[in-house]
């Protein structure tokens, strides 16, 4: 297993927290979020990793080196334009015919060896780790028919959704439908490859995920790393 991580955004939503460090440096517990990610990745038998930077990218650089210090190779793949999500990964040389994706904010004690094997077994171009979560709506939620007469009308409901993870395995394939040095995003190839009729797996996880993409979201973090993943380590299942 080969894994990709991409840590090129600029933690708009994260702010004040990443005014002066980039997202994946910003700390859970005592650690940066990417490093107990990295360890994750190491404990479960991953050796080599790239890295994609872009914003503040020499820090993260600086910090993690070539990965001797946690028992990997680390390499580096730099934008020299923000490319979205997906773009990105098109730059790098050498990944194998399948590969590890995930964003470098996660909190998570997924089994990643269990997903790349699913993966694999499936023959799948992509396939997507999901997590359930209940999502709250603090408005009155209307619906309509047609001719947009009301039908339906539910107050400040709860609804139960399946949403990616930011974890990913890809094949190589993906990236004859990604376009050369142009912005192109999850979402983008989630549409393409279902407009071709590609195979594209689901991972369910019933573990712990979360993101730190929100500040309610990294105190979370701060408050479940040690309890939830035993000493700020992910666990593999």
């Amino acid at each position: 297993m080969r894994a990709v991580i991409l840590a090129g955004g600029k933690g708009t939503r994260l702010k004040p927290y990443t005014i002066t460090l980039p997202k994946p440096l910003v700390p859970v517990g005592e650690e940066p979020i990417m490093k107990l990610l990295l360890e994750s990745l190491k404990k479960q038998g991953i050796k080599e990793t790239v890295i994609c930077v872009n914003h503040m990218g020499n820090l993260i650089e600086a910090y993690f080196g070539d990965g001797s210090e946690y028992g990997m190779q680390i390499r580096y793949s730099r934008e020299q334009k923000p490319l979205g999500t997906v773009a990105p990964i098109k730059l790098i040389q050498g990944l194998p015919e399948d590969f590890l994706v995930m964003n470098g904010d996660v909190l998570t004690n997924l089994s990643f060896r269990k997903l790349f094997l699913e993966h694999k077994i499936n023959d799948a171009i992509l396939t997507v780790a999901t997590h359930a979560r209940n999502v709250h709506i603090d408005y009155g939620v209307i619906g309509h028919d047609p001719d947009y007469f009301v039908n339906s009308f539910v107050e400040k409901p709860d609804y139960d959704v399946n949403v990616c993870m930011g974890i990913y395995a890809f094949n190589k394939r993906v990236f004859d439908y990604v376009p050369e040095n142009t912005y192109f995003g999850f979402d983008d190839l989630m549409h393409k490859l279902l407009d071709n009729g590609e195979k594209v797996k689901i991972f369910e996880h019933k573990g712990y995920w979360l993101d730190i993409g929100s500040p309610e979201d990294y105190e979370k973090a701060n408050e479940d790393v040690y309890r939830v993943m035993g000493q700020g380590i992910p666990k593999a299942q």
